[in-house]
């Protein structure tokens, strides 16, 4: 059914049925209530290219990834969080726009789809260090949520982040307590804020029980299998090899489990390892017991608020910026173990 059916079946006029179901306060509220009975009953659903027109807004988000960064469009981490994102602009008639650009155009792409009237607002993903396109949106007035931070940055921006460093602090005290005091981090590009952030939480654990931080068992890149593997095999060919790891994507700890078994080692028993696990939904930490103890939280449900927050702030431009900050939680599982055990067979 088409709005001019629907309009004929209630025997009011298309402006007045289109105006009902977008909103419009002049509409009285018993029309209104009548229209959408009808609409649902027929299951109409409005044009999203005639709604843009009658609302000014093109009922789209976008998502802009530089080229630099387009393996994110593979990484499972990527893909749950659109997904999550995705839920949430079609329960609301919003579609996705996702832009893959040079680095270099990236600025001038914002500025396209905002003249354009492409998007109504965008996310931004994987914040740096005093990341320039934050500036760059408050002064274009362009709608934006960052999914992430990016410490340096001291304007008002609306974001929603993990704790990375309360994260890395408590899996890092973790191992602490069970005796474990050789212990490695492997880590994203410390560009990133996120890896920055759990860095920090990593060495303030360290330092809080007065163990010296060593540069030799720290890595830090692409957050890949392979980095996993030649960072766990070159350290624990080491003459004073780490007992434990702290790893910051479970992509890497499987790359780590592999350099273990490799050198005829057992994960809990020789050594322990700790992951962050976003939850995710095509690479499951094991069922009802994990198989990494790791700390957890659902980047699927990241997407979903992300949108939620951006979708609030278009309906409300002027409101002042909103954060979200999620704890995650500690789940213990097969892969840790007290430090006597791990050392005794070395």
């Amino acid at each position: 059914m088409n709005l001019k059916e629907l309009s004929e079946s209630l025997g009011l006029s298309q402006t007045t049925v289109s105006r009902a179901l977008n909103g419009y306060p002049e509409v009285n509220e018993t029309t209104r209530a009548r229209v959408e009975a009808a609409a649902k009953r027929y299951s109409y659903v409005p044009n999203t290219r005639a709604k843009g027109l009658a609302t000014g807004r093109s009922n789209a988000i976008g998502h802009v990834i530089p080229i630099s960064n387009k393996h994110e469009m593979v990484n499972p981490v990527f893909g749950d969080f659109i997904a999550g994102a995705g839920e949430t602009y079609s329960r609301n008639g919003y579609e996705m726009v996702l832009s893959v650009v040079d680095d270099v155009a990236e600025e001038k792409t914002y500025r396209e789809l905002q003249s354009r009237g492409t998007i109504d607002g965008l996310i931004v993903h994987g914040p740096v260090l005093n990341d320039p396109r934050i500036p760059f949106l408050n002064e274009i007035g362009l709608p934006f949520v960052v999914h992430g931070r990016a410490s340096g940055i001291t304007a008002p921006y609306s974001w929603l982040d993990v704790n990375n460093k309360s994260a890395f602090e408590r899996a890092t005290s973790f191992l602490l307590d069970l005796g474990h005091r050789q212990i490695a981090l492997i880590n994203g590009l410390e560009n990133m804020d996120f890896a920055h952030r759990r860095r920090a939480g990593f060495e303030a654990a360290l330092r809080g029980r007065d163990i010296s931080i060593d540069p030799l068992l720290m890595r830090s890149d692409e957050m890949t299998e392979t980095l996993g593997h030649r960072s766990a095999r070159d350290m624990l060919e080491q003459p004073d090899p780490p007992t434990a790891f702290v790893v910051s994507s479970m992509i890497c700890a499987l790359g780590v489990r592999r350099a273990v078994e490799e050198m005829g080692l057992t994960l809990a028993r020789d050594v322990s390892l700790i992951t962050f696990d976003d939850d995710l939904s095509y690479l499951r930490n094991g069922d009802a017991l994990p198989i990494f103890t790791a700390t957890r939280s659902s980047v699927r449900e990241a997407g979903r608020r992300c949108a939620e927050m951006l979708l609030a702030k278009i309906a409300d431009p002027d409101a002042e910026p909103t954060h979200q900050l999620l704890e995650a939680e500690l789940m213990v599982g097969r892969s840790t173990g007290p430090a006597s055990a791990s050392g005794s067979s070395r």
